[in-house]
């Protein structure tokens, strides 16, 4: 997502290109936050600061960094745990203590960085699912640490979009919802109404998305998770709203008559949710019950 996940621009398959000779292979990118955010782990405040710095590196989501002098006192434990990080150097771990319990591990730092990293240099990064809560300001920041070059554009249509199971219609629209969401490909949506719904049969998968919320999947004629549906999603997606979006790779789907291919980048990975926040608990922050249909 943004700069560096699935087909942002420092990620292992970008959209586009550097127009520069010589570039590397792998580019890692830093910059201030510029947001205030705290984290929590068994009932305590163990971070909180306005200084944070966000890393972006490719195939990863970004990873915010807080300076050591921002933690609670006695909130980082050393540990002899260490690692070597190939463009920053030796790392090392810190167990993170909180009000009533710990996290082995919850915490590193790179402790002989290169001159130019240097805006890493006294910070100190959150393994994120290892605690309670992160916060922006007062917002819980679910899954990672808030992209800020992450953005989704919902846009409205009149192009004529078919979805066929062998030789019957499963929708038919010609108002769809394309999704453009920093890094992958466009997405497709339909008004339920342009469903014919009895296609749609409810299978027990559901992922969590830190920007929309959480999706429910369906099977059409036998092939599984073939659809999806943010039944509620996060407001500021309220667009999609209990649309129906169709995987290209498992019906066919057909755009103004040309038939859409699974493109690089709609290949996603599901996104695991916060450590410990799951599925039915997200669902409750969206309006979304676990195992909706």
């Amino acid at each position: 997502m943004g700069l560096s996940w699935q087909q942002g621009p420092i990620g292992r398959n970008s959209n586009g290109q550097f127009l520069v000779p010589d570039m590397p292979e792998r580019v890692l990118y830093a910059e201030p936050l510029r947001r205030r955010m705290r984290a929590e782990l068994g009932g305590r405040t163990v971070v909180q600061s306005d200084d944070a710095v966000i890393l972006f590196e490719p195939g990863r989501y970004p990873v915010a960094y807080f300076p050591t002098e921002d933690f609670a006192e006695g909130a980082l434990r050393p540990t002899n745990h260490r690692t070597t990080h190939a463009e920053l150097g030796q790392t090392a771990w810190f167990e993170v203590a909180g009000g009533t319990r710990t996290a082995a591990r919850g915490a590193w730092q790179h402790v002989a960085l290169p001159e130019h990293a240097a805006i890493l240099r006294g910070k100190v990064a959150l393994a994120w699912r290892a605690m309670d809560a992160v916060y922006e300001e007062d917002d819980r920041i679910l899954g990672h640490a808030a992209d800020p070059y992450h953005r989704i554009d919902i846009r409205h249509s009149s192009r004529h979009l078919v979805v066929r199971a062998g030789e019957r219609v499963v929708a038919e629209t010609t108002r769809p919802l394309v999704l453009y969401e920093s890094g992958f490909a466009p997405r497709w949506y339909v008004p339920r109404d342009d469903v014919v719904a009895d296609e749609l049969a409810p299978t027990e998968l559901q992922t969590f998305c830190p920007y929309k919320g959480i999706a429910s999947y369906y099977a059409i004629d036998g092939v599984e998770n073939a659809a999806w549906s943010y039944r509620a999603p996060f407001d500021e997606m309220a667009a999609i709203g209990d649309l129906v979006s169709f995987e290209p790779d498992r019906v066919e789907v057909t755009l103004d008559g040309k038939r859409l291919e699974l493109e690089p980048g709609q290949n996603v990975v599901a996104h695991g949710a916060d450590r410990n926040l799951t599925i039915g608990e997200a669902g409750a922050l969206t309006g979304v019950l676990e195992g909706a249909s």
